[in-house]
């Protein structure tokens, strides 16, 4: 759902705005609301924010935060799964995890949703990557797939069971396949 404010919005004026929920991101000057999450992206979204914390949060590589907003680049969108490696995560004064984050993640993933158009979680992905993310996933849990996108290179599209789903360099411990992946469907 599109909100269009009556007058012109900058950035720095929806940051003050009260969250909304579902979230609500700021893209291109317009105030645009995600869909509100169903099952399938429920359980996908909860089990592979686990996975990757259980594989890469002990070792302090990287950390995954399921629905965090992240403003860069002129933009504040919410991903899925925003993944920061260890070094990059923002601190408080405290040595706390920050609240705000004002960068790209490392790793940007997005589920996609029935009602939402893949063209516009697409052009969230690319924008990460023009700001330093290193790799983007698109899962789309209606038709099994994954598209991959690493910085700088073409995508890939992964859609056999077998296959194992490529991840970021700092990530090369986490093994997922098509398969494991959308077998957390299944109850």
């Amino acid at each position: 759902m599109v909100q269009t404010p009556i007058q012109p919005i900058s950035l720095a004026a929806f940051l003050d705005l009260p969250e909304t929920k579902p979230a609500s991101e700021y893209v291109d000057g317009a105030i645009i609301q995600k869909p509100m999450p169903k099952g399938k992206h429920s359980r996908l979204q909860g089990r592979l924010t686990s996975n990757v914390n259980n594989t890469l949060e002990a070792p302090k590589i990287a950390i995954s935060f399921p629905e965090l907003r992240c403003t860069f680049g002129g933009r504040s969108t919410v991903p899925d799964i925003a993944v920061f490696t260890w070094d990059r995560i923002p601190q408080d004064e405290t040595g706390d995890i920050a609240n705000t984050f004002d960068a790209a993640p490392d790793w940007t993933i997005e589920i996609l949703s029935p009602e939402q158009s893949p063209t516009k979680v697409t052009k969230n992905i690319l924008h990460c990557l023009k700001n330093d993310c290193a790799m983007g996933w698109l899962i789309d849990p209606d038709d099994r797939s994954v598209v991959v996108y690493p910085a700088g290179q073409q995508a890939v599209f992964f859609d056999e069971p077998e296959q194992v789903i490529q991840v970021p360099d700092f990530a090369s411990a986490m093994q997922l396949t098509i398969g494991e992946l959308f077998g957390w469907l299944q109850i």
